[in-house]
């Protein structure tokens, strides 16, 4: 017979994928898991998709990120400082994320200019009256 509460243990490991074991700090589980499941979702998956593939579509994704942070701060520490260079030098053999990238930080650079735009218009606009 086998023993219940070791069968419990090894469902309980195997549900649950740990990060990399030289992290030395613990992060919440579960922050990404609505914003994931609408991604999945838009990609093509069930609009209910498992917790597990949710739990881990979410470590990929947030040792990928914490990774390429690490990374760029490698590279911005020989300045100094951390900078979104970095980051674009880090993705430059990757054609569809640079594209992306830079495509979104020039639309953050025209909302920044709209922004400033349109609060200029208002001062103006409080101005008359």
């Amino acid at each position: 017979m086998s023993n219940p509460s070791a069968g419990q243990s090894s469902k309980s490991k195997a549900g649950s994928s740990q990060p990399c074991e030289t992290t030395s700090f613990k992060r919440k589980r579960g922050v990404f898991q609505k914003d994931l499941q609408h991604m999945m979702y838009g990609f093509g998956d069930d609009p209910n998709p498992l917790p597990e593939t949710v739990a881990l579509v979410e470590d990929i994704v947030v040792e990928y990120v914490s990774d390429l942070a690490h990374k760029a701060q490698d590279i911005g520490s020989k300045r100094g400082k951390l900078s979104v260079e970095d980051f674009l030098y880090l993705i430059r053999k990757d054609p569809p994320k640079l594209n992306r990238c830079t495509e979104l930080l020039s639309m953050q650079e025209e909302l920044k200019q709209a922004r400033k735009a349109f609060e200029v218009d208002e001062e103006k606009l409080a101005s008359i009256e």
